[in-house]
């Protein structure tokens, strides 16, 4: 922290923060639902602080100053006490009834822990769409939908989307679509990652996805997983999964005593290779090779094989976890590090989840518990049964890398989808009913933000510092980096009303650089209505990051709440587009 951070807002007494966009629940509505009925005004001159349900652009950031006529003293409402922000209750409706954050914690961990790879966590929510209904389609047969159906694709095994249709719906309707990137930071393995033994270690020849390898890398007790191809005896090609979930791989640091070489920077290429196995046999007298002879890899499965090709060890080590005999029927593999050390709820008290791979798997894993229950009669705020929209969620591949690739968001998979739908109930080609849907659509764009890091609040911009625990951050930029702008802030703001819940805000100073996410991207392919909007986390792209106990189901209770009630608020909204 520098010695002259800036000066923080003081606390309202009513509102714990500035920059929060309402007010925080609380567990009986009577005072509150009184206190909207008698607005009393204020002296002339007096700052009046904002009523609930106020948005960012009412709240106490931009007092204003009331004029009028009014008792010098008006009568004092009795006082409703607020809980925590750790412990928040819901009781004035169905969804806040349903919802409880506190519920959505440890299913949460175990995802992160049980799916350590962007296959494990398609496949993992593929499996539970399929226990709640859901039904698989392929891109490549002809799609026969029905209304009231609910329905999910993969692309590649790393993407997904998942879709319900309304059981009113009507070709031209709007979709009310949760997107995110279900795809981490992580160490690929090469192609051919076998390296020749040095100083009697065997390493493993890895490269970087998006900015893996950093610091955070040093030390840690690192599995592999990932997919297997394998090739049965009619020669037919399947994909099957592997974890080994036990630390395998490390990349060891220099110790300090070392000096200068230790220091850094350093070269991902050369100094930050893991280790994964001792080779001794040239100092035992059993020297595999005369030294300086041609490096040769094993022929596991025979000259010319892909297994040929890998380290021996590793290729026995995933044949037997797979119940493989025949090495040649390993044709191909795309396998990387992960960190072992699973996710865990910590602080005093257990007010933190400390994991990897939370960004993005985070807010991915809310929208689809969110879509589990907004397609639920038993969990559902509104009547499913008179849905006229689509409600979907998709998660994509490659956002950390920039969503290039055919599973990412920059591709034809969503519009593709969408188009799919409406040929399906209107039976013939319809551009226009697709562009009448994109324009009746809305993306939230759930990708997640920053926490606020009391380490250096000075990295901060005054106001826009989001905590743990509290609620979804709307994520704007000047710059056009997020797709978050007036109307659809309003928009998402009038969910949270409805919902019960606290809509936070973040942007970036001025002298620091922004990222992106896939709303933009999405928003000007398809034109659609967008908001960037996000679970908080601090440390961000570390190996090992933190979000709080209870942001997975505050995430939830949001998601399901733009699920649920879009298709009314949308109506506010029509003559803003």
């Amino acid at each position: 922290m520098t010695k002259n951070p800036p000066a923080l807002r003081q606390k309202q007494p009513e509102f714990p923060s500035s920059h929060n966009m309402q007010p925080p629940a609380v567990p009986t509505t009577s005072a509150w639902e009184a206190a909207e009925q008698c607005a009393w005004p204020a002296a002339a001159g007096t700052f009046l602080e904002p009523t609930q349900g106020e948005t960012l652009f009412g709240s106490s950031l931009f007092s204003r100053s009331v004029a009028a006529a009014a008792p010098a003293v008006p009568p004092k409402l009795p006082e409703t006490p607020r809980p925590a922000v750790a412990t928040p209750k819901y009781q004035t409706a169905s969804a806040r009834r349903t919802v409880k954050p506190e519920d959505y914690t440890q299913p949460f961990c175990d995802f992160l822990t049980d799916n350590p790879t962007v296959f494990h966590a398609v496949d993992a929510v593929a499996e539970d769409l399929k226990a709640q209904g859901y039904k698989k389609l392929s891109e490549r047969d002809v799609w026969k939908l029905d209304a009231g159906g609910k329905y999910f694709v993969e692309r590649n095994g790393s993407s997904l989307i998942a879709f319900a249709v309304g059981e009113a719906y009507e070709p031209g309707n709007g979709a009310a679509i949760l997107a995110g990137h279900i795809d981490a930071l992580t160490a690929k393995l090469k192609p051919i990652p076998k390296l020749r033994t040095k100083a009697g270690y065997e390493q493993l020849g890895v490269a970087p996805y998006a900015g893996a390898l950093n610091s955070t890398w040093w030390d840690r007790d690192l599995g592999i997983g990932g997919r297997v191809l394998v090739k049965d005896e009619s020669g037919k090609i399947a994909s099957k999964l592997v974890k080994l979930d036990w630390p395998i791989a490390r990349i060891p640091t220099l110790a300090p005593h070392f000096g200068a070489a230790a220091q850094g920077p350093f070269n991902k290429e050369t100094q930050m290779v893991p280790i994964i196995g001792l080779d001794n046999s040239d100092v035992l007298g059993q020297q595999k090779d005369e030294d300086g002879a041609e490096f040769k890899p094993a022929l596991l499965g025979g000259q010319g094989t892909f297994t040929s090709t890998q380290p021996e060890r590793l290729v026995k080590v995933i044949a037997k976890e797979l119940g493989i005999t025949d090495y040649s029927s390993i044709v191909n593999w795309e396998l990387e590090l992960f960190d072992t050390q699973p996710a865990q709820v910590g602080g005093i008290d257990k007010e933190f989840i400390f994991a990897g791979r939370v960004d993005d798997k985070l807010c991915s894993w809310a929208a689809v518990q969110a879509l589990l229950n907004s397609t639920s009669a038993d969990t559902s705020a509104t009547d499913t049964s008179s849905s006229s929209i689509i409600k979907v969620v998709g998660l994509f591949d490659d956002e950390e890398i920039g969503s290039l690739l055919r599973q990412g968001a920059r591709g034809n998979f969503l519009p593709s989808v969408i188009n799919r739908v409406i040929d399906s109930f209107a039976g013939f080609p319809t551009p226009s009913l697709l562009s009448q849907t994109f324009a009746n659509s809305f993306i939230v764009s759930s990708d997640v933000i920053h926490a606020v890091n009391p380490n250096f609040l000075n990295a901060y911009l005054e106001n826009h510092s989001p905590r743990l625990n509290v609620g979804l951050v709307v994520s704007a930029d000047s710059n056009g980096h997020m797709t978050t702008d007036a109307v659809s802030t309003a928009l998402l703001q009038r969910v949270a009303d409805k919902t019960g819940q606290r809509l936070q805000v973040f942007q970036i100073r001025n002298d620091s650089r922004s990222g992106g996410t896939v709303g933009p991207m999405m928003s000007a392919a398809t034109g659609i209505r967008a908001i960037d909007a996000g679970i908080p986390q601090l440390s961000m792209h570390s190996i090992r990051a933190t979000t709080g106990s209870l942001d997975p189901g505050l995430g939830v209770a949001i998601f399901q709440g733009f699920l649920d009630h879009y298709e009314a608020v949308d109506q506010e909204f029509r003559d803003t587009v």
